[in-house]
């Protein structure tokens, strides 16, 4: 199967490594693109431990789950990426059928060796 992310990887050796916990994202456009299979799977538990310790409290694992598996995820662009910055837009149905796209300019940071998700800068 081909990994969501859009890496043109097969899922088993890009981001499922990932999901596992098997290996740590190395950039941030990896974590990134991992988050996204995560919503795609409806892996709240990933995404919940790959935000920052500081920011966890503002997600639940409920809403999470809700907005994943509601919606169905087609694909990801990934408009930039720098060190600690990615910019993409994620595309995908919502429970209606409309398409949607989600826009955003996701900040990350380093604690100790690993990456995290902090915030985003959303765009309609």
């Amino acid at each position: 199967m081909e990994c969501p992310c859009g890496s043109g990887s097969t899922l088993e050796t890009c981001c499922m490594p990932l999901l596992k916990g098997e290996q740590n994202p190395t950039t941030a456009e990896a974590l990134m693109r991992s988050r996204y299979t995560a919503y795609v799977l409806a892996n709240a538990k990933y995404l919940i431990e790959t935000t920052h310790p500081s920011a966890r409290h503002l997600y639940s694992k409920k809403s999470i789950l809700q907005w994943a598996s509601e919606n169905q995820w087609m694909r990801l662009e990934i408009v930039s990426a720098s060190a600690l910055n990615v910019v993409f837009r994620a595309y995908f149905k919502d429970p209606s059928g409309q398409e949607q796209q989600h826009y955003e300019n996701s900040t990350f940071a380093r604690l100790g060796d690993k990456l995290y998700y902090v915030s985003g800068i959303f765009e309609e």
